[in-house]
């Protein structure tokens, strides 16, 4: 993922991402499309390579100690939301 960095002459956006500290934010475009805005605290990736290959993939994915270790600790923090609740927040059916 890119990550683009937002001139502060570029008022509009920095009041836009102000805005969705507290709450993340839903961006419509006039045909529809829509994108999520959220904060991102903590924020930690992984790299766990590019290849093309499935099994590849998994193998590497499953060898990232630090990964893994990521998962299981968060995980243990009990913080879930289950999908039916996030799908009425979001009004989808």
């Amino acid at each position: 993922m890119r990550v683009v960095t937002i001139p502060e002459a570029q008022k509009f956006l920095i009041e836009l991402l102000e805005s969705v500290k507290e709450e993340g934010l839903i961006l419509q475009t006039a045909d529809g499309q829509q994108f999520v805005l959220l904060v991102l605290e903590d924020w930690q990736g992984f790299d766990v390579g590019d290849s093309d290959d499935f099994e590849q993939e998994v193998n590497a994915t499953s060898e990232n100690q630090a990964l893994i270790a990521f998962l299981a600790q968060r995980r243990s923090q009990g913080k879930r939301i289950p999908m039916a609740d996030v799908k009425k927040q979001l009004g989808l059916s």
